[in-house]
C-alpha cells in the first residue's frame, strides 16, 4: 500500500515530544508535490536524490516522493565531515540535494565540495516549501517504484553505496521487498505505533519507518536516542513496535532501577533489534524487564539475505540470530570456499537466485563480496556457524578477528563479557601489535562516571574476564578512554580505533 490509501486525518509521523504531526493526507499530498517538482526539474527514473537531514518528519515526504518517481534515494549521515558527506553525494551522482535546517551550513559545504548537485532545496530556508506550493498534487498516471541506495556505515573502510536494481511496477500496486518481509513477520498495520530512536539515514530505521507508513501505522520519531527519553516516549505514545540496537539496551539497563520502573512499557508487543551483536546476558535481562517481546533479525544494508528469531525460539537457542528460509539460503564456507559442516566456524554467505546488489562504482568490492565459485553467493564479512537445527550463531566480523600466536580470537565474546560490568560504560576489544605473538588482545574501556581509571580498575577488569572465559582469550591490557567511536545506531567503528595502535 501507499500513504494515499489511508484516512487522511490519521497521524503518519509524529515527533516524540508531541510537537509536530504529519498526517497521511499531508504525507500523500506533499510527497506528490515534491515528486512533481523533481520531474519538472528534469529528474527521471534511475536518477539519484541525496538527503541530508536530522529526524525531521519531512524525511518521509522525501522518501515517498523518491519512491513514487523511480528514483534512488541516498540519505547521508549528517555526523560525517563535509568532505566525507561530499564524497557520498559525488559518488552516488546525485542530481538533487535536500537539506534540513539544522544542517544548512554542512549542506552548503557539501554542495561546494561536491560541485553540485544542480537542484538544491532546504527545509527551513523557504526553498522546499516554495517548491511544494508551486507544484501539482495530482497523482500522475504512472508512479514507478524507486528504492533507497544507502551507504554502508564504513566501520571497516570507506562507505560503499549499496545499489539494487529498481523494482518493476507502480508504487500503488507493488509492495516493497521490505514490506513483504516485515509486515507479516511483525504484524505491522493500522494499529501500529512504531518508535524510531535511531537516525533515519541508516537502513533499518528508514526501512521500518517506510513499512509503517506503507501499512497505515504511526511513526514516532526521536531526534536522537536518550535512554530515559525512549522509555518516556514508549509510555506517552503507547508504543506497540520499536527497533533498537544492543547499545541502547545496555544504556537503558544501566539506568537506576527506580528510573526504569517509573515508566509503563506494557504497550510493547514487538521490540525488534539488529545491526550489532547482542550478548546473551543483555538480551536475557531485557526480556525479564519487557517480557517475551524481543525479536531479532540478522541482515545488512546489502539485504543479500536475512535470518529471523522470535523470543520463544531464542530462549531455546540463546545467542542465535535465527534461521534462513525467507530471503537467501545460508552457507558457511571455509577459507578455501568449501561449505563447512554443522558446527564449524566460517564466513557467512547467502545464496540467492541472482546477484542481489552491487557496490556503486566499485566492481572490485562487489567481487570481494561474492563467493569465488558461486557469484550469487554473497557475504558482508561476518563469521559464524550453524547448529544441527539450522540456527545461525555469529562469532564476529572477519576483519576484526585477532590472530594471536596462530590462534583465532573473536573480540565479540570478550566485549560481551565486559559490557555489563558495573564500572564499564562502553568497551571495545582489538588486536594490537605484539613482537612475540603477532597480535595481543587489548580492551579499550570507557569507564563509568563513578569509576576511577587506572591500574586498579585494569586489574579488576582483567580478573573479571579471566574468571569467565579461557585465559588465552583474555585481554593482556586495558586502555581507558573518554568515549569510543560509535555510529549513532550503536555500531562500533573499530577500524578507526585500531588505527591508533597500528602504524
Amino acid at each position: 500500500m501507499y500513504p494515499g490509501a489511508y484516512d487522511p486525518a490519521r497521524p503518519a509521523v509524529v515527533t516524540a515530544d508531541g510537537g509536530r504531526t504529519l498526517t497521511y493526507g499531508q504525507l500523500e499530498e506533499r510527497s506528490l508535490r515534491l515528486a512533481d517538482h523533481l520531474r519538472a526539474a528534469g529528474l527521471r527514473g534511475g536518477d539519484h536524490l541525496a538527503l541530508l537531514s536530522d529526524n525531521d518528519p519531512r524525511v518521509l515526504e522525501v522518501y515517498w516522493a523518491a519512491l513514487r518517481s523511480g528514483l534512488y534515494l541516498t540519505a547521508v549521515n549528517h555526523h560525517l565531515t563535509a568532505e566525507e558527506a561530499a564524497y557520498i553525494v559525488r559518488d552516488c551522482g546525485a542530481t538533487a540535494l535536500i537539506v534540513s535546517g539544522p544542517l544548512t551550513e554542512l549542506g552548503c559545504a557539501v554542495r561546494e565540495l561536491a560541485s553540485g548537485p544542480a537542484l538544491h532545496l532546504g527545509f527551513d530556508d523557504g526553498s522546499y516549501e516554495k517548491a511544494l506550493a508551486a507544484a501539482s498534487p495530482e497523482p500522475p498516471a504512472h508512479q514507478p517504484r524507486g528504492v533507497d541506495m544507502l551507504y554502508s556505515s564504513g566501520t571497516t573502510g570507506r562507505p560503499k553505496g549499496v545499489k539494487r536494481t529498481l523494482p518493476e511496477g507502480d508504487v500503488r500496486e507493488v509492495p516493497s521487498m521490505f514490506q513483504l518481509l516485515f509486515q507479516p513477520m511483525y504484524g505491522f498495520g493500522e494499529d501500529t505505533v512504531y518508535l524510531c530512536p535511531a537516525p533515519l539515514y541508516h537502513a533499518a530505521p528508514l526501512v521500518f519507518s517506510s513499512v509503517v507508513t506503507a501499512t497505515g501505522g504511526t511513526v514516532v520519531l526521536m531526534n536522537s536516542f536518550d535512554a530515559q527519553g525512549a522509555l518516556a516516549a514508549v509510555e506517552r505514545h503507547r508504543v506497540t513496535h520499536s527497533q533498537w540496537v544492543p547499545t541502547m539496551f545496555v544504556r537503558m539497563l544501566k539506568l537506576p532501577r527506580e528510573v526504569r520502573e517509573a515508566y509503563d512499557v506494557s504497550s510493547l508487543k514487538v521490540a525488534i533489534h539488529a545491526a550489532a551483536p547482542c550478548s546473551v546476558e543483555v538480551k536475557r535481562r531485557m526480556m525479564e524487564w519487557w517480557g517475551p517481546v524481543l525479536y531479532e533479525y540478522y541482515s545488512a544494508t546489502e539485504a543479500n539475505g536475512i535470518t529471523f528469531i522470535g523470543p520463544d525460539e531464542w530462549l531455546r537457542k540463546p545467542g542465535s540470530v535465527g534461521r534462513d528460509g525467507i530471503l537467501g539460503e545460508l552457507r558457511i564456507c571455509g577459507e578455501d570456499g568449501k561449505v563447512l559442516p554443522v558446527g564449524e566456524t566460517g564466513t557467512v554467505y547467502f545464496e540467492r537466485d541472482e546477484l542481489p546488489f552491487r557496490y556503486h562504482n566499485d566492481e572490485a568490492r562487489t567481487r570481494e563480496a561474492q563467493h569465488p565459485e558461486h557469484p550469487n553467493w554473497t557475504t558482508t564479512g561476518d563469521i559464524g556457524h550453524v547448529d544441527e537445527d539450522g540456527y545461525l550463531f555469529l562469532t564476529d566480523r572477519r576483519a576484526f578477528t585477532i590472530i594471536s600466536g596462530g590462534v583465532n580470537i573473536y573480540p565479540q565474546e570478550i566485549e560481551d563479557c565486559l559490557t555489563l560490568h558495573p564500572k564499564v560504560t562502553d568497551v571495545a576489544v582489538v588486536g594490537v601489535p605484539d613482537a612475540e605473538m603477532g597480535e595481543a588482545v587489548k580492551a579499550v574501556v570507557q569507564p563509568a562516571a563513578d569509576a576511577e581509571p587506572g591500574p586498579g580498575l585494569e586489574r579488576e577488569l582483567l580478573d573479571f574476564v579471566r574468571d569467565r572465559i579461557a585465559h588465552y582469550k583474555a585481554p593482556r591490557s586495558v586502555d581507558f578512554t573518554d568515549a569510543l567511536p560509535r555510529t549513532p545506531t550503536g555500531k562500533l567503528a573499530k577500524s578507526r580505533l585500531r588505527k591508533a595502535y597500528w602504524p
